[in-house]
């Protein structure tokens, strides 16, 4: 792998990307910039979610505020999973307490006819625009990370049209009209593709791929309907840039995640350190796995099992995460007692 050598100041998640020897892990938290902090809920109240999504100065802005406030080993862009369908050609609202609705989901080749893959730095360009204007607020402090969400997480909501415990009209797309889903896959994949190489270009360090909703399949039809995917987008970006692999509840693919190319896996709370590191053969870097939730239980508390989760998995080849995105409604200082535990961590 050759990547563009970019003196970061705080290079500790890189070079934990890379597996190499450190003092402690890095950490950040996915969803660290936003919902659960005072200064995000001001911007908040003035402008509506793509409105914040779409104007750099506010996405930068939002990005920047978690490592002001806490210093994290790296920041990651706010933006939205759901860019990429509004740049296909299918229409995402975000409705207040209600979340991501999709007034037209797809569900027919009539319906697939409309669906474009875009010019990504045309419909896209604001995002770029924010990876730059993050940069220079970074001033190469630490790393900047882009994100996707999985082909299968896009079609989920692109077929669902909202937000939902069991996407069942997705998976009844897939299993009844599966040339279509395909056909729907490869596009989303397509577009994904250019989207995260063009987020490279504008000047992030590393790409994250969410899987969201990839434990809503089944081992086999993970692999039919997701990985398969997933694979494309790390074999396409791989070489360019150190690619993150993150499914929920898909611990029973580790094993297969391990041998992708990717830099690193994500974890999620319901696996141990211990089976991680078995299910992955030990050969790459793990990115997790604290239970958002345990962030209500007292700081001294979840500093305790910080340190104790850091020494099952052991300090080298792990990014310390949360098992997924930070609730909104944490206290401040627990998530400081979360950030502070690792930055202590000493190696008995």
């Amino acid at each position: 792998m050759t990547f563009k050598n970019i003196m970061i100041k705080n290079d500790l998640f890189l070079r934990a990307l890379k597996g190499e020897q450190v003092d402690r892990p890095p950490v950040w938290m996915m969803r660290q910039a936003g919902r659960y902090l005072p200064e995000f809920q001001v911007i908040k109240k003035k402008y509506d979610f793509f409105t914040r999504c779409q104007t750099p100065e506010l996405a930068s802005e939002i990005t920047v505020q978690p490592i002001r406030r806490y210093g994290m080993d790296a920041a990651i862009l706010f933006s939205d999973i759901l860019v990429i369908p509004q740049a296909m050609n299918i229409e995402v609202q975000m409705k207040p307490d209600f979340g991501p609705y999709l007034p037209k989901p797809i569900r027919s080749q009539k319906d697939l006819d409309h669906v474009i893959i875009p010019d990504v730095n045309d419909s896209l360009g604001y995002v770029m625009e924010a990876i730059k204007a993050t940069k220079e607020k970074l001033n190469d402090e630490v790393p900047l990370i882009g994100f996707a969400g999985s082909p299968w997480t896009i079609l989920c909501y692109c077929v669902q049209g909202q937000g939902s415990k069991n996407f069942d009209k997705a998976k009844e797309l897939c299993f009844t009209n599966p040339v279509l889903a395909h056909s729907l896959l490869q596009k989303i994949t397509d577009t994904t593709i250019e989207y995260l190489k063009a987020k490279v270009g504008a000047g992030v360090n590393t790409v994250q791929v969410f899987d969201s909703w990839g434990g809503m399949l089944s081992p086999v039809d993970y692999q039919e309907f997701s990985w398969q995917y997933v694979q494309q987008i790390i074999d396409a970006l791989k070489d360019i840039t150190p690619v993150i692999a993150f499914g929920k509840g898909c611990w029973f693919a580790l094993d297969e995640m391990s041998k992708s190319g990717a830099s690193a896996l994500g974890v999620d709370w319901t696996c141990s350190p211990r089976n991680a590191r078995y299910l992955s053969g030990g050969r790459i870097t793990l990115q997790g796995n604290f239970d958002p939730t345990r962030l209500f239980s007292p700081p001294a508390v979840i500093k305790k099992m910080v340190h104790q989760m850091i020494n099952e998995f052991g300090k080298d080849r792990l990014v310390v995460n949360l098992g997924h995105g930070i609730l909104p409604n944490i206290p401040l200082e627990n998530a400081k007692a979360f950030i502070d535990a690792v930055k202590e961590y000493k190696a008995n």
